[in-house]
């Protein structure tokens, strides 16, 4: 077998925890591809390298001295390798780094150079041959991922590469030129890696014994979620759930490999399997719940709507025409609500209004912000009876209004609409009736 393993910031931000890390690899002679982040928070209150490298590189770019918040970094990397008791010296590469960081080579190498040190500091530490990622994922020109060439490179590349350390988050284009995945990035690349090398199962490895039914933060020691399919963990982590990357989902689903999310801290823990297909069935009808909050309602009414051809794509050219994308867009026969994230609507919502009554002559427009969204995810939602009536009856009783009802033709997801004020109320009843109740 061959597992790839991605380990998280915390798992590696000091030398204890590089202890733990290589304690788990040593355990399983399968764990052959390691693909490490940077170093992340040692405790409460303290920086992370990635931030660091920020803040250094933002002072380069103004043609400050750099030099003392360089050395702060390298002291940090310094103290994992005098702690793991390696005769390993980064100098060369932190003068290198000061160079380019002098010459503005962009905050996308600052912030790649977390890993990249990590990385070459776990492949000493185990014995494993280093590959550079810069070598091994491209990126096009206008930044964006590559995938088959990446692929293509990647599988050649590591095809007799028994065992190697591989630095997540970052690639690069064709010329050299760094780039970087969106943070937390490094999900990505263990993804990646597992495609290229046909991995039988990608270890993601982190500081949660795997995914939650709800978030931690509101709900006091949620269940957790032992089997979840692609499709359930894509709506919930597109809802706010954040244990994985989202775009991590693509590669590894694409070429059938399972993920196991686990924890460095309590590795006998089995963590959350997510795969392609399963007939396990889940211990409650639903799987999962996440949300997000500050979402905006756009409220149309026009008598005889629905009688009117092309009345939606109208309404929906007025958003497009001011980059904005649309969440949701429940209906009735005379009504329609678009519902958008505030943010993004805020700044435009005059023009946006203005276009939508000159498009469509709407009876009424309305505008309801300060909206919430929850999902409500779960493949056993599809052969459970009532689903629905027992959300409303949480919701009722917990004193919650709903502003909102969409269901998926999926049929594994409800969403419903609340206030920003009313939203962990409304998480906390849910969870209650569907976990701890299950009535």
């Amino acid at each position: 077998m061959k597992k790839v393993v991605k380990f998280g910031g915390s798992s590696l931000a000091s030398a204890e925890q590089f202890t733990k890390v290589k304690d788990i690899i040593c355990s399983d002679t399968d764990r052959r591809y390691v693909v490490p982040s940077a170093p992340g928070k040692r405790f409460s209150g303290d920086t992370k390298v990635t931030d660091m490298l920020y803040t250094c590189y933002a002072a380069a770019e103004q043609d400050e001295d750099f030099s003392d918040k360089l050395a702060k970094i390298q002291a940090r990397y310094n103290e994992i390798i005098n702690g793991l008791g390696l005769t390993l010296s980064l100098d060369t590469q932190f003068e290198e780094i000061a160079s380019k960081f002098a010459a503005k080579a962009g905050k996308e190498y600052a912030a790649s150079r977390g890993e990249y040190l990590n990385g070459i500091i776990m492949a000493n530490y185990l014995g494993y041959e280093f590959v550079d990622a810069a070598e091994v994922i491209r990126f096009n020109h206008d930044g964006s991922f590559n995938a088959a060439v990446t692929n293509k490179i990647m599988s050649k590349r590591l095809e007799k590469v028994e065992r190697a350390v591989i630095p997540g988050f970052f690639g690069a284009e064709e010329d050299g030129t760094i780039r970087t995945f969106s943070r937390g990035g490094s999900d990505i690349t263990g993804s990646i890696v597992a495609r290229a090398v046909n991995a039988n199962l990608y270890e993601n490895w982190t500081d949660v014994s795997g995914c939650m039914v709800a978030d931690p933060r509101i709900i006091r020691n949620p269940e957790p979620i032992t089997t979840i399919t692609y499709k359930e963990l894509r709506e919930l982590s597109y809802m706010g759930a954040s244990v994985l990357h989202e775009d991590a989902i693509f590669p590894v689903r694409q070429a059938g490999i399972p993920i196991n999310i686990k924890n460095t801290n309590s590795p006998e823990d089995k963590g959350t399997m997510i795969v392609e297909k399963t007939c396990h069935v889940p211990k409650y009808t639903i799987t999962g719940i996440a949300g997000k909050k500050d979402f905006v309602a756009i409220n149309i009414e026009k008598d005889m709507m629905n009688a009117e051809i092309g009345f939606g794509r109208k309404v929906l050219e007025a958003f497009e025409k001011y980059g904005i994308s649309f969440e949701h867009m429940p209906s009735g026969v005379d009504t329609m609500t678009v519902i958008v994230h505030q943010s993004e609507f805020e700044e435009k919502e005059q023009k946006v209004l203005t276009e939508i009554k000159h498009l469509v002559h709407p009876d009424v427009l309305d505008l309801e912000p300060d909206i919430a969204l929850i999902a409500i995810v779960g493949r056993g939602m599809r052969e459970a009876r009532g689903t629905a009536g027992r959300i409303f009856s949480a919701l009722a009783h917990a004193k919650v209004n709903v502003k909102m009802i969409d269901q998926g033709s999926s049929e594994i997801n409800i969403i419903v609409g609340v206030k920003n004020s009313e939203f962990e109320t409304a998480i906390k009843a849910i969870y209650d009736i569907f976990v701890v109740s299950q009535l």
